[in-house]
């Protein structure tokens, strides 16, 4: 996979506002486009994340049914987390799928990076084909706010759960798993 396209830099002219939360900034920022347009503009800073799409050597599919407060509902989603400060995004994901699915893979295979939310957020998701997948004797503990239950299926039942449209999916978790079937040719 290629990295993304070049940033073109808009000029911070101010920040108006700014609030720190847990993982994240939000900014309110007076800024010059490239294309000379000035404009006031609410911004999410985030850290970066990683996210792994595990398959076991049998072909399943590790999923994770987790409680987003946001959303107020469970999701589907793959393994994922943000990225502490200065961490390689391998090293944030190898810890991550660990703690939450309870697995830890030996085979990893970049699916490059994608951009979820860019007319509000400046966050790069690093994506990741994690297989080899061991189960953990015991698994290390996650996050206290992680409310999550541990599925596996086969990849006709989560292609069809994706087609039913019956079951809540984030945007990340369907661009790594269309990029997984791509490298695997399934």
């Amino acid at each position: 996979m290629s990295p993304l396209s070049p940033k073109e830099p808009s000029k911070l002219l101010e920040t108006k506002a700014c609030m720190d939360a847990k993982k994240i900034r939000f900014e309110i920022n007076k800024i010059q486009m490239p294309n000379g347009m000035n404009g006031e503009f609410g911004l999410i800073r985030h850290p970066g994340a990683s996210l792994a799409v595990p398959i076991t050597d049998q072909g399943e599919v590790i999923i994770l049914r987790q409680y987003r407060f946001a959303v107020e509902r469970r999701i589907l989603e793959f393994p994922a987390g943000t990225l502490e400060a200065g961490e390689d995004p391998l090293t944030a994901i190898k810890r991550e799928i660990q703690e939450e699915s309870g697995y830890k893979a030996s085979k990893w295979d970049s699916l490059g990076q994608m951009i979820p939310a860019p007319g509000y957020a400046d966050e790069i998701i690093h994506i990741y084909l994690a297989r080899d997948l061991e189960l953990l004797t015991n698994k290390p503990p996650g996050d206290e706010d992680e409310d999550i239950e541990i599925l596996k299926m086969s990849k006709d039942e989560f292609n069809q759960l994706i087609k039913d449209g019956n079951e809540a999916l984030d945007g990340k978790t369907i661009t790594a798993w269309f990029r997984a079937c791509q490298e695997l040719n399934i």
